[in-house]
């Protein structure tokens, strides 16, 4: 189970800028990658208008989501959170791919 975390552009946010373009998005960034190193975070990135944010995060409660997030340097100003929910995964192809690709279980014909 992940939690799926829905964030959106707050008050210091720049309309129209992409997001490595705002202010104070080296120490974001940092940030952000601190928490996929520790496994917080498994997926992210903005979706379709580029101000809007969704991350899947390996947490056990939206109280440990929202912990880890109020450390981002943008959070509360560049980002606030809209939304938490859970989600259970039932599909996920990714193991698959590696079974394919790991050398040993590649079919190929002729």
């Amino acid at each position: 189970m992940f939690l799926v975390v829905r964030r959106c552009g707050g008050p210091a946010w720049r309309p129209g800028r992409p997001l490595d373009e705002q202010s104070g998005w080296d120490e974001h960034a940092t940030f952000m990658d601190g928490l996929v190193d520790e496994g917080v975070v498994v997926l992210g990135g903005p979706v379709a208008d580029g101000e809007r944010v969704v991350l899947a995060m390996d947490v056990e409660s939206e109280e440990e989501a929202r912990s880890a997030l109020a450390a981002d340097p943008w959070s509360g100003t560049h980002l606030v959170v809209d939304s938490v929910d859970r989600w259970t995964i039932r599909l996920d192809g990714r193991q698959g791919r590696a079974a394919m690709t790991d050398g040993a279980s590649v079919v190929t014909t002729a």
